[in-house]
């Protein structure tokens, strides 16, 4: 099996651009648009769903949130490769703020913005 990480997807997005000579057109800038359009690509199959049905989509549908959610890392990690950001690492620290910011005795149960707890 071949190695599955974000570094080397980092790795074979760097290849892929290079071998199409697109890294004239990866500047963190427009990748971050495309990034963009991918999310709302993503988004617009939950558009009309009920709660129930975006908890249990139709196998087809799968597939087609599964390709979406694809193009979003690939275009995240694109962006944080280009910007020398470990995407992990970001991950990570942003949780630490996160339980800060939420203390679990404040935020249990409540969709409260942390300036609101």
């Amino acid at each position: 099996m071949a190695e599955q990480s974000l570094g080397h997807l980092a790795e074979c997005l760097r290849e892929f651009a290079k071998d199409r000579d697109w890294e004239q057109f990866h500047f963190p800038k427009n990748l971050a648009m495309a990034l963009s359009v991918e999310a709302a690509e993503l988004l617009e199959h939950f558009q009309w769903m009920t709660e129930g049905e975006s908890a249990k989509p139709t196998p087809e549908k799968l597939q087609q949130i599964q390709e979406e959610i694809g193009d979003v890392l690939i275009y995240l990690t694109r962006i944080a490769d280009r910007l020398g950001i470990d995407p992990l690492n970001a991950a990570y620290k942003k949780l630490e703020i996160n339980h800060r910011k939420y203390p679990a005795e404040k935020a249990r149960g409540s969709a409260k913005k942390y300036t609101e707890l």
